[in-house]
């Protein structure tokens, strides 16, 4: 019988690391949650209708056909499947990180944050077209353009990926010295 710790040999496969499942576990967390606040939403609000809720948040619904600022919103259709096919590409990069660096912990968080929320973004794109957007900031007459927990998760994910590359330059300037 091998070893456990033995590493595999070259024609054996090695099976995820609790650490993966654990990271691969909260994108899942991340993309259900997101699907369950589009779905309150988008069942409980109509088209472009507000919940204020603070001075500078309501609730809306709004749909969203293009990207981040609605970026290629206006293409004849060909975005949506665009914007798959990046996503599918990402998750497949995304995934393979993971199992590589289960246990760099500030990394993999931000992954998972960022995969949650690209799954949970094309799931919209498949089932609906669009991607569904409810949080809405503003201030007087300006407005932030819409956005949904997905868009968190993203934008959270891409922020702890930039401190972790900088935590990572300032160990190895250390290292050096």
């Amino acid at each position: 019988m091998p070893d456990k710790d033995m590493a595999p040999s070259p024609g054996q496969a090695r099976l995820p690391s609790r650490q993966f499942w654990a990271w691969i576990g909260l994108a899942a967390f991340i993309v259900g949650l997101d699907q369950w606040t589009k779905q309150y939403f988008n069942s409980n609000l109509f088209y472009q209708e507000r919940w204020n809720i603070l001075p500078f948040f309501d609730f809306t619904l709004l749909y969203n056909p293009g990207a981040a600022f609605s970026f290629l919103a206006g293409g004849q259709g060909w975005q949506r499947w665009f914007f798959v096919g990046i996503a599918a590409v990402a998750t497949v990069f995304i995934v393979t990180m993971l199992r590589r660096s289960a246990k760099q912990p500030l990394f993999c968080l931000s992954l998972s944050l960022i995969l949650g929320g690209a799954i949970g973004n094309v799931l919209d794109r498949l089932m609906h077209g669009h991607v569904v957007d409810f949080l809405l900031f503003y201030w007087n007459q300006s407005y932030f353009p819409a956005f949904n927990i997905a868009d968190v998760a993203i934008s959270c994910g891409a922020a702890l990926l930039v401190l972790d590359e900088f935590m990572r330059m300032r160990r190895n300037k250390r290292q050096r010295s």
